[in-house]
């Protein structure tokens, strides 16, 4: 329950530092003049003085992000196991199986009827063709040669 409590106010306080560091970047005059919107003393401050002082802010801004996604991953990852997930479930089947019984034993099995032959046999074949002595009329007539 802690370890939530920690990771939501962690999560507050990083989009905090996201919307406060992507505001100061913005603030910023703009060196390279690529896009035509060069700094001019449009600014609040010189541009001495706001040029130091948005950089520096913006380099505290970005260390405290990095710090506290560190602090958050940390965080996040103290409840988890050190076991790998192989090992976790080989351990976890191990600790579930009561290791007092005694192994079941296969219950007796009848055994089974001999299956009939997928095709007929041989013989069966045989045996159920015509032969040629049985039916001479259904043989075939030669035609006479002219």
């Amino acid at each position: 329950m802690i370890d939530t409590m920690l990771q939501t106010i962690l999560l507050v306080a990083i989009i905090i530092v996201a919307v406060s560091l992507t505001g100061v970047v913005l603030l910023q005059r703009s060196e390279g003049g690529a896009l035509g919107m060069g700094g001019g003393p449009s600014g609040f401050m010189t541009a001495r003085g706001a040029g130091n002082l948005l950089t520096q802010i913006t380099w505290i801004l970005a260390a405290l992000l990095f710090g506290l996604t560190i602090v958050l991953t940390v965080v996040g990852n103290m409840d988890r196991a050190s076991v790998s997930g192989i090992d976790a479930d080989a351990v976890g089947s191990l600790a579930t199986t009561p290791q007092t019984q005694a192994p079941q034993q296969p219950a007796q099995q009848q055994p089974a009827a001999p299956a009939k032959p997928a095709a007929p046999s041989l013989d069966d074949l045989e045996a159920s063709l015509p032969s040629a002595s049985a039916h001479p009329a259904q043989a075939p007539a030669q035609q006479p040669a002219r």
